[in-house]
């Protein structure tokens, strides 16, 4: 039976208010929410890794890679937890784990196009453009209509001075997600 979450006798959980807060950018309520279903329950997948999210969000990137680990742990198949643990690991200075803990993830899901961004995004850091572009045209190709695979070839095109690769993909998300094609229209091309 499904839960009636207006209803004052079967008020929401500290789980489901602490994604509300996390939507809100509420970060410090949704952490102290998300403790509490975590001291309820210690090995709680989903709990951990909004944790995660949330630590992320403010920056907190260690925090946020041992909720990810123990999520991993958990739970194998978790994959945003794969993709949201290599990228915090990139940002920690740690490329060599954050490319082992992506490809690791890709080995358990190899149609997850949003590790292959995040890959991307790290070959693309690292000077690797064949790689990057590699990884970036895998998510293209598992989501053509997904924006942000779109954004991602975009931003390698730009980083190789490759302006009518940009003005293509531009042109595409202007169909896809025309609020991301005016971020870049503003930027780089005169768009009224």
């Amino acid at each position: 039976m499904p839960q009636d979450n207006d209803n004052p006798l079967n008020p929401p959980s500290h789980y489901e208010q602490a994604l509300c807060c996390i939507e809100e950018q509420r970060y410090s309520e949704a952490l102290e929410l998300l403790n509490r279903c975590i001291e309820t329950k210690r090995y709680d997948p989903p709990a951990l890794y909004a944790r995660a999210v949330t630590n992320i969000s403010i920056g907190a990137y260690r925090k946020a890679a041992c909720d990810l680990m123990k999520t991993i742990v958990l739970d194998p198949g978790f994959q945003q937890a794969w993709k949201n643990l290599g990228f915090v690991q990139f940002m920690l200075g740690k490329e060599e784990a954050a490319l082992k803990t992506l490809h690791k993830g890709i080995a358990i899901d190899p149609d997850y196009a949003e590790i292959y961004c995040v890959l991307g995004d790290a070959y693309l850091d690292l000077g690797e453009f064949d790689k990057a572009k590699e990884a970036f045209e895998k998510a293209l190709h598992l989501e053509p209509d997904n924006p942000e695979p779109h954004s991602k070839i975009a931003m390698y095109y730009l980083a190789r001075g490759d302006m009518k690769g940009l003005k293509r993909e531009y042109e595409l998300l202007k169909t896809l997600d025309a609020s991301l094609a005016e971020q870049i229209g503003t930027l780089f091309f005169d768009t009224p």
